[in-house]
């Protein structure tokens, strides 16, 4: 038997990094997996890797139409969800003088409000028991120059947390977050390329704040997804944990 033989888990922003990870992992434990995300091709593709308890539904969720969709597509499955993962997130650097009233709304249109809608949309299909996974970040915690947008985006799902914890205790449903720090994935890639720098330097940088002094790997934040979503986790909600290799706790 696998972990979450039976189960059923819905991974928002699975087409790379840790979103692809954790769905990879689900599905690896016995899940069923919808997958979501807007690059079509990557998202088949990484539905594809995840085998084939894994379907891939293209998806923005910054659209509610969009999220619709999506659990249109569960529930005309048979299915409930047993695991939400509200991993989609993206960002830029935009310090104060810069910011647009465009990247304000992109950046909080699809880390916020996409998070809101994804697990507003799943309330119907969750099961007694189910688990709902954010996804937060530690700028959240420090004073990065250029990331304001991104860290304000991410200390509101925080936030959320925490109230939704309370709102879906008397369901039984359990709400958490996960912080991750620095991890090797293509968008650390595309914000070394921002920072004019090689994807190498940047993580030797980034992997030097760490006492482990290296980068984590989606992996690692998946097993704790895993962890999370399942029943030995049963007396956790409303908890933060951090995938951050010290950086924040030493």
């Amino acid at each position: 038997m696998h972990p979450m033989d039976g189960k059923t888990a819905l991974v928002t922003g699975a087409s790379s990094g840790i979103g692809r990870a954790v769905a990879k992992r689900f599905a690896d434990d016995g899940a069923r997996v919808y997958l979501t995300g807007r690059r079509k091709d990557e998202l088949e593709a990484a539905a594809e890797e995840a085998g084939p308890g894994a379907v891939a539904v293209p998806c923005d969720v910054s659209r509610a139409a969009d999220l619709d969709h999506v659990m249109d597509v569960i529930r005309g499955d048979g299915r409930r969800l047993d695991a939400v993962v509200a991993n989609a997130g993206l960002g830029s650097l935009a310090g104060l003088a810069d910011a647009t009233e465009e990247e304000f709304d992109l950046t909080f249109g699809v880390n916020t409000k996409g998070t809101l809608l994804t697990v507003q949309k799943s309330l119907p299909l969750l099961t007694g028991t189910a688990s709902v996974i954010l996804l937060g970040s530690t700028t959240i915690y420090q004073g990065v120059e250029g990331m304001g947008l991104y860290a304000a985006s991410k200390a509101a799902i925080r936030s959320l947390g925490r109230t939704w914890a309370a709102e879906l205790a008397p369901r039984g449903i359990r709400v958490n977050v996960i912080t991750p720090g620095p991890i090797a994935t293509p968008a650390i890639a595309r914000l070394a390329e921002m920072n004019g720098q090689s994807t190498e330097a940047f993580h030797g940088a980034l992997g030097a704040q760490t006492p482990l002094n290296r980068m984590g790997r989606p992996e690692e934040v998946a097993a704790l997804a895993a962890f999370l979503a399942g029943p030995e986790s049963s007396f956790i909600t409303g908890a933060e944990y951090f995938v951050d290799g010290g950086q924040l706790q030493v």
